[in-house]
Order: C-alpha cells, then sequence, then structure tokens
C-alpha cells in the first residue's frame, strides 16, 4: 500500500466546509427546500432593516399583528416573537394597561456582511421619550429576497 492512498488522522484542514447552495430541508431535490441568494443579487437591506426594526417593536408592544411579518421572518425568529410577545402582553394585562403603538425613532444602523449571502446589523432605536434600545438583526438572502434568521431586542 503506497502512503499517498492512506489517510492520515493528523491531516485536518483549517478550511470552514464548503456552504450548500441550499439550507433548509436536507433533501436537495425537494421543492420545498430554500436557495440561498447571493447579496448582490439583492437589494440594499437597510430600507428593510429600518422597517423591521420598527415592526418588531410594534408587535412587543401589541400594537401590530405578527402576522404581518410572516414573509420576512423564519419560523424560528416567528416563535420566538411569539412567545415575547404572550410575555409582554400578560404583562401588560396585570398592569392593567392597554397596547399603544409606541413612537420609535430609529437611530444609527451599523450593517457588516460576514458572509456574501449574510447581512448582520444592529439598530439603535428610541421608543418614547426616555427607552433606548439596540436591535440586532440577521438577514440572510434566501429565495431571492432577505430574511431575518435572528432578531434580538436588547
Amino acid at each position: 500500500m503506497s502512503e499517498g492512498n492512506v489517510a492520515r488522522s493528523d491531516d485536518h484542514s483549517l478550511a470552514p466546509p464548503a456552504r450548500p447552495a441550499r439550507c433548509g430541508i436536507a433533501d436537495p431535490d425537494s421543492e420545498f427546500t430554500f436557495l440561498r441568494t447571493s447579496a448582490t443579487d439583492l437589494p440594499d437591506p437597510e430600507p428593510l432593516l429600518v422597517n423591521l426594526t420598527r415592526s418588531v417593536i410594534e408587535v412587543i408592544a401589541g400594537a401590530r399583528n405578527l402576522e404581518q411579518l410572516s414573509r420576512w421572518i423564519s419560523e424560528d425568529v416567528y416563535t420566538t416573537l411569539v412567545k415575547q410577545t404572550v410575555i409582554t402582553a400578560r404583562a401588560r394585562t396585570l398592569k392593567g394597561q392597554n397596547a399603544v403603538r409606541p413612537v420609535v425613532h430609529v437611530g444609527t444602523v451599523h450593517v457588516q456582511s460576514p458572509v456574501d449571502d449574510v447581512c448582520e446589523a444592529v439598530i439603535m432605536v428610541q421608543v418614547g421619550r426616555t427607552r433606548a434600545r439596540a436591535v440586532a438583526i440577521r438577514l440572510e438572502g434566501i429565495d431571492h429576497r432577505w430574511r431575518a434568521t435572528s432578531i434580538g431586542v436588547l
């Protein structure tokens, strides 16, 4: 047996594994598999980030229906936001408060692109007169549009 045909246990590649062209369902022949889209084939993400941030704050405040965002968010984000809206709705009920549309002023938007089809951003917002919040959003290019795969409101 020649040495070239033997796999060596200490031969580790430092390069990250190649990203699949498809994400979601493992079967690449499935019609329901999501296709990754390059950022060069997508519009500027900043307007979506600003609108999504404003909408998420309104959903959490109980002034907007979460289903309005379903086209732009992943299932995981949807589930997380449902839990968060239930918690805030319970807190409002215990305090005897009604849902009120908050006044949201979007401040700075910091955007990075760690990979071609991914956009990560932190958006600073002021809710009302006294409360400042940071919203972290990760957008991924899926099926020829941006989709939020992670949203965190701090």
